[in-house]
């Protein structure tokens, strides 16, 4: 929790030094480090990505929704996050993009509720800027 591309780097760094550069697994260890480190393109989102198909899964089985009583398909599906990080952000963005409304977000420093929906880009914004989903004009304490 709380690392990205840079802590990655330093991870990868130390463990290449500690083992040598020549070992073949000295780059292939660690996951999200920056591009021009060794990195791959999409992995800042793999994660939230995997979440989407991982419930992509159960969603559009039959069987699995006639077991809780719903339709299959994201449409008429809500859904709240528990964090707003790099996992729960991109998760929202794919979700809400397939069909499903984000109804609550859930965070270490508060939550916030709409019914009607959330808009992960206007939240990830107001964040960005704020540091904290706390007071998002969007929804309710």
């Amino acid at each position: 929790m709380g690392t990205g591309e840079r802590e990655m780097a330093w991870i990868a760094d130390t463990f290449a030094n500690t083992i040598g550069y020549q070992n073949m697994n000295a780059s292939a260890c660690i996951t999200g480090k920056p591009i021009n480190q060794g990195g791959i393109h999409g992995r800042t989102s793999a994660t939230g990505r995997g979440v989407f198909h991982g419930l992509e899964n159960f969603i559009i089985d039959p069987f699995y929704m006639n077991l809780i009583g719903a339709e299959t398909g994201w449409a008429g599906k809500s859904y709240i996050v528990q964090g707003f990080g790099n996992v729960g952000l991109h998760t929202c963005r794919y979700l809400t993009r397939a069909g499903a409304t984000c109804v609550g977000i859930a965070e270490w420093d508060g939550s916030i509720y709409n019914p009607d929906g959330i808009d992960p880009k206007a939240l990830e914004d107001y964040k960005l800027e704020n540091g904290t989903i706390v007071g998002f004009p969007g929804a309710t304490a």
